[in-house]
């Protein structure tokens, strides 16, 4: 095991919502019983995708012993998750990250996505 960024999850201020699932692409973050668990950490690359969609702030980045990011696993979950993608669309302009890098964002109260031609209007008005 190493000393590495992970993924924690307060299972308290987890509402099961579900919204930190999609940004995982690693796969490392599913439901079980209605909250988000990371169910194998060695998916888990600490990135923190999943951070700025949770509504309730339950997902924050911690450094602990944890078994080290296993790449080649990581890949071939998300490939056996392609069918289960949902594709995430910027909350201003509606375009889709096929055409646009996306970023998570919160704003308002709200955890959402911006594409970065509709950031710098977010961000200065």
């Amino acid at each position: 095991m190493a000393r590495r960024q992970i993924v924690r999850i307060d299972e308290e201020l987890c509402n099961g919502c579900g919204l930190c699932v999609t940004p995982c692409v690693e796969g490392a973050i599913e439901l079980v019983d209605g909250k988000a668990k990371v169910l194998n950490e060695e998916l888990c690359d600490g990135a923190g995708f999943c951070l700025s969609v949770c509504p309730t702030g339950a997902l924050s980045i911690e450094m602990r012993e944890a078994p080290a990011f296993n790449e080649h696993a990581a890949a071939a979950q998300a490939k056996a998750r392609e069918g289960e993608y949902i594709q995430q669309r910027c909350f201003r302009c509606e375009v889709g990250e096929e055409y646009a890098v996306l970023l998570p964002c919160r704003t308002q109260g709200k955890s959402l996505w911006v594409c970065t031609r509709c950031l710098p209007a977010l961000i200065h008005g």
